[in-house]
């Protein structure tokens, strides 16, 4: 590991509550271009909006929905453009940021499943 670089303990990372949670619907954001609006379900942990800027990597969001995705769960609320976020969903992406990919399971998973 080279010098200056950001580690985290084990403990860190533990507090990160990572979870597959299924989108149920996707929309464009009232009030943004760059952003989208998905209600996803996390089973036990009911259901939620998560707001993404996924807009000019998905310009059909629709393709997004009853998809199984990857979701910090226990990341504090925050309004984007008047709309509050519950989570945050976790994508690849290249150096350049011409290509994001959002994380999926590759077979179907409970909504709400731990990731570890």
């Amino acid at each position: 590991m080279a010098e200056g670089d950001d580690t985290i303990t084990y403990e860190d990372f533990a507090k990160l509550d990572i979870r597959v949670a299924r989108v149920l619907e996707v929309s464009d954001h009232p009030n943004a271009d760059k952003l989208i609006l998905l209600q996803i379900d996390l089973g036990p942990l009911g259901q939620r909006q998560v707001v993404a800027g996924l807009k000019p990597y998905y310009p059909d969001p629709q393709v997004l929905a009853g998809k199984d995705i990857v979701v910090v769960a226990n990341l504090a609320p925050r309004t984007m453009r008047g709309q509050t976020s519950y989570g945050m969903l976790l994508a690849g992406s290249s150096d350049d940021r011409s290509r994001v990919v959002i994380l999926t399971s590759d077979e179907p998973v409970e909504p709400g499943s731990k990731v570890s």
